[in-house]
């Protein structure tokens, strides 16, 4: 007997913040415990390939370690710094600059909804 798999659609993400909160989710869970992929919510790509996206990125000098910092940083908060909190503006432009890039570079991988 053999077994079927499930056809699927994979879900595009709707923006690079979208697809950056992800990535940090996806690998805080992926650190923390083996999930069930059953219930996972499919996705147009593996979290190697978005981690192979922002290194290539960062090494062609793109992102720059100060956008990482806030990148990781808000990313853990879940949350985009605020321009308007005036200890977050920095922050803020750096983050926007960071996701234009990615948002660029992701779309052209076809997983951003265009």
């Amino acid at each position: 007997m053999t077994q079927t798999q499930t056809a699927y659609t994979p879900e595009k993400f709707q923006n690079a913040e979208q697809l950056w909160f992800w990535f940090l989710y996806s690998k805080s869970v992926q650190n923390d415990y083996t999930r069930r992929r059953e219930t996972a919510t499919r996705r147009v790509c593996e979290l190697l390939d978005v981690e192979a996206l922002i290194t290539k990125l960062y090494l062609c000098g793109k992102i720059t370690d100060e956008q990482l910092v806030v990148m990781k940083k808000f990313g853990d908060r879940r949350r985009a710094p605020h321009q308007y909190i005036w200890a977050e503006n920095r922050a803020a432009a750096l983050w926007r600059c960071a996701m234009e890039t990615i948002e660029s570079a992701a779309r052209d991988r076809g997983w951003i909804n265009k």
